[in-house]
């Protein structure tokens, strides 16, 4: 069933998305090469508490940490780790959510660590560009699968495949809600976009092909091929007229033309 959120409800989700947002905007200083992994995500950790809310991933269904930190060929759920370096060149996604006043809040984002390649900067712009055409699909009386259908049309337009295994989410009240928001799909398709319902919009757009593999840790996804995949996230709200990023950063206002 798909929640349709009351007024109150969205109050308590802008919340909560803001300190995610926060959140992300607070890390963005400390990734750089030499990090470990594991110091990202205390950071975070510390932060989201000092800030009165509990990280969501934290012992979700057994993950580990508060945070996931996924980098180069890991697609998603990577844990952070002491051992885990980061070095100049790579690519590093952090994905935060946050649990406050009974609402969780959803983003992440792929940084670049250092200097890194031309294939590899063009991933990340074009994976950007993934999500930010498929929220611009939501509004009243669209589908859900009109937001997969531009993602996978633009990724395949530039040689790229779309991560079919894992999706965006409803979130609320429950960290995980319906409807699954894939990111590949037909317009027309899937359920009716309707004003008050939360999403997660998060394509994963591989340099190689779509195929992933879990490790042995039961979480860590990478490629098959092991070449580097990209991902960003917001958490959306559907509005009367169209939609709101509850999620978004400052330095996305002019992109978003807002």
């Amino acid at each position: 069933m798909i929640s349709i959120k009351s007024s109150r409800e969205i109050e308590l989700m802008r919340e909560t998305c803001t300190l995610a947002t926060r959140t992300m905007e607070y890390i963005e200083p400390f990734i750089k090469p030499g990090v470990s992994t594991e110091e990202l995500n205390k950071l975070c950790h510390d932060y989201i508490i000092e800030n009165g809310a509990y990280p969501s991933p934290l012992n979700y269904h057994g993950f580990p940490k508060s945070i996931c930190t996924s980098r180069n060929e890991i697609i998603c759920h990577g844990i952070p780790s002491k051992k885990d370096i980061l070095e100049d060149g790579d690519i590093l996604n952090i994905d935060i959510t946050t649990y406050l006043k009974k609402f969780h809040g959803d983003t992440n984002k792929t940084f670049f660590v250092g200097e890194v390649s031309p294939e590899v900067k063009k991933l990340v712009e074009v994976t950007y560009m993934c999500m930010r055409e498929g929220i611009n699909q939501v509004k009243p009386g669209g589908h859900i699968g009109d937001i997969g259908a531009v993602i996978e049309e633009i990724a395949h337009d530039h040689g790229y495949s779309v991560v079919e295994e894992y999706c965006g989410h409803g979130i609320g009240r429950e960290f995980h809600e319906e409807p699954q928001v894939v990111h590949v799909g037909k317009r027309g398709a899937g359920p009716e976009i309707k004003p008050g319902m939360t999403f997660t919009i998060e394509p994963m757009i591989n340099l190689g092909k779509r195929h992933c593999k879990v490790l042995k840790d039961g979480w860590t996804v990478i490629t098959k091929d092991k070449k580097w995949s990209a991902q960003f996230e917001h958490t959306i709200l559907v509005t009367e007229t169209g939609h709101e990023i509850l999620t978004l950063r400052s330095d996305e206002e002019k992109i978003f033309k807002l």
